[in-house]
């Protein structure tokens, strides 16, 4: 329901580095030819792309437009650093550079235009499911660039993601991680002790929704950046400095949700692996409708196929990113089959295919500790309010009681944010910076 692929299977990304060392990755996974590939962070060519007349459209058309907003994306990112930026957002310039490198034409080549506009509709939405966001017009031009990419072909675990933290979990001692302790506040600054101990106090207080609590000199807080939106003006006493949360107001944050279709048996050949969907009146140089009822099933950019489906079965994952992804969220699953399967019948163009057996989807906008999936450096912000966002609390170097707010999480890390391996590397370098404070002469504090 969560991370899929490890992006950029490569020994620069520590998921896939833990990940082989604990033997959890198929033999392709391990291949060196696999890990030198460099997609620059996207899915490569799908299998096959429906259109919304119900046929199957020409790879060669796909292709010259995958290739077009791919070349467009790679000029976007070279705006980074620059003084000035000729407009705000990704979009806004992806939109500009498409209009003028989609001539206006007659004839029957206006037919080839409006395919190509509407292909490169998908691509957007897919863009959209990329950067976790509603729309590209929200995603900062001049920072785009700063996000890194990894070499490799993006690769997902046989036995699940969890089975990562399962194998990281098992190396601790039992009853060292809390489940279901949801945590209301976190008092910091203070002077808290245990009942009966006159010796020390501890300037961090963790008090959960169940009335326990905890006292420590150190707490890493690794929530999402859509909680903290939510909630960090009572989730903190005393509340966080003001340029912290201004980082957290700027910074973007979006959903970006799958739902999976189980079927009888499959509709496509074995070899495919992407089906893309365009609707074929659609076009980025026109506002989509903001009637989510009608039409939210078509920000959805297409299928992945699960593999492989010995292990699975028949099973299609579609993506869907924004406003369209949050309001699926308020459907009933029956509701969301009933609609999947309208839409799959409409682009395989056969009124007979048999609907799915059932539907699985998330809904991470609608869960209360999320809300959301992850982060972006939205318009008006920048990599500078990631920085913020990683700075330990309380900000002064000099206080004799240091690091006692330390914050992880894919939304601090300035160059791989909205990644587990962003995550993981923050993680990293938080318990990194408790190591050298340990290190450091004098008593050390308890943890």
């Amino acid at each position: 329901m969560g991370a899929h692929w490890i992006h950029g299977p490569s020994p620069g990304n520590p998921v896939f580095r833990l990940a082989t060392r604990y033997g959890l990755l198929g033999p392709e996974a391990a291949q060196e030819e696999n890990q030198e590939v460099d997609l620059g962070g996207h899915p490569p060519l799908p299998s096959l792309t429906y259109g919304s007349s119900g046929k199957a459209l020409s790879p060669e058309a796909v292709s010259e437009a995958h290739d077009l907003f791919h070349s467009l994306l790679a000029s976007a990112r070279a705006f980074q650093g620059a003084k000035e930026v000729p407009v705000p957002s990704v979009g806004q310039y992806l939109r500009a550079e498409i209009a003028r490198r989609v001539p206006t034409l007659g004839g029957g080549e206006e037919d080839a235009r409006k395919l190509r506009l509407a292909i490169l509709a998908t691509y957007l939405k897919l863009e959209c499911c990329v950067s976790g966001t509603h729309s590209m017009d929200l995603v900062a031009l001049e920072p785009f660039g700063e996000y890194v990419t990894l070499p490799g072909l993006d690769c997902t675990f046989p036995g699940g993601y969890s089975s990562l933290p399962d194998r990281m979990l098992s190396a601790l001692p039992e009853g060292t991680v809390l489940l279901n302790k949801a945590v209301r506040t976190i008092r910091w600054r203070g002077s808290f002790r245990e009942e009966g101990d006159e010796v020390r106090d501890f300037p961090v207080r963790v008090e959960c929704e169940d009335g326990d609590a905890f006292l420590a000199d150190h707490v890493i807080v690794t929530v999402p950046l859509g909680f903290l939106k939510e909630r960090h003006q009572d989730f903190f006493q005393p509340p966080l400095p003001e340029r912290k949360a201004e980082a957290i107001r700027r910074l973007g944050f979006g959903t970006n949700n799958k739902i999976f279709l189980e079927f009888e048996r499959p509709f496509w050949e074995p070899e495919q692996w992407l089906l893309q969907a365009v609707w074929e009146d659609e076009s980025p140089l026109e506002e989509p409708s903001a009637d989510l009822e009608a039409n939210w099933f078509k920000k959805l950019m297409g299928f992945v196929v699960l593999q492989p489906p010995e292990q699975h079965g028949h099973v299609l994952c579609g993506f869907i990113a924004g406003k369209e992804s949050e309001y699926m969220e308020t459907l009933s699953d029956a509701e969301v089959l009933g609609t999947m399967t309208r839409v799959l019948r409409t682009l395989t163009g056969n009124p007979q295919l048999p609907a799915p057996r059932s539907v699985l989807r998330s809904r991470w906008h609608s869960a209360p500790y999320t809300r959301g999936s992850y982060s972006y450096v939205a318009v008006g912000s920048s990599g500078d309010d990631i920085d913020v966002l990683a700075q330990p609390l309380p900000e002064d170097p000099e206080d004799p009681r240091p690091l006692q707010l330390l914050f992880a999480g894919e939304a601090t890390h300035r160059t791989f944010y909205s990644t587990a391996h962003g995550a993981l590397l923050s993680g990293w370098r938080e318990a990194e910076r408790l190591n050298q404070l340990f290190d450091a002469p004098g008593p050390a504090p308890r943890l």
